[in-house]
């Protein structure tokens, strides 16, 4: 795998606004999903927010333009005293995969965690996705829980 020499894993900023919503856009592509302006809006508002309860974004650079995001939220959990972070969107540019962009997000998202005091980083991933899936294997432990939801 080769690693991108010039990649700088930083926080999103406001200026990124056009470029994160076309990753983002890419991301929701790729899980056959969309959302409305307004949800674009609303997001990008809470991760360049103050509210503890919101989510927070890494975005990955590379020559000067965005080639991926993260974002992760921190909470309580009933089983522990500290909080946990949730790893919710991880998306790198199709062409820049297998540079070390993924892997960059998700260890800048375990620094964060650790700098906050939350021991556990968890994700969740569709099953087919087995790109991704190969680095989760190197770099996370895979649980036996299965997700439900309201339908």
């Amino acid at each position: 795998m080769a690693q991108s020499p010039d990649l700088e894993i930083r926080p999103l900023a406001p200026g990124d606004r056009a470029e994160w919503a076309a990753l983002w856009t890419g991301y929701l592509q790729f899980y056959k999903s969309a959302v409305t302006p307004e949800v674009y809006d609303s997001t990008f508002a809470r991760l360049l927010g103050d509210d503890p309860r919101d989510h927070s974004a890494f975005v990955a650079v590379a020559e000067g333009r965005l080639v991926g995001l993260v974002h992760y939220l921190f909470h309580r959990h009933a089983w522990r005293i500290e909080e946990v972070c949730y790893l919710q969107d991880l998306y790198a540019l199709p062409e820049m995969r297998g540079c070390g962009v993924g892997r960059a997000l998700i260890e800048a998202v375990y620094a964060e965690a650790d700098a906050q005091g939350a021991g556990q980083v968890y994700w969740l991933t569709q099953d087919f996705n087995r790109t991704a899936r190969k680095l989760y294997d190197r770099i996370g432990q895979l649980t036996p829980f299965v997700k439900y939801q309201r339908p």
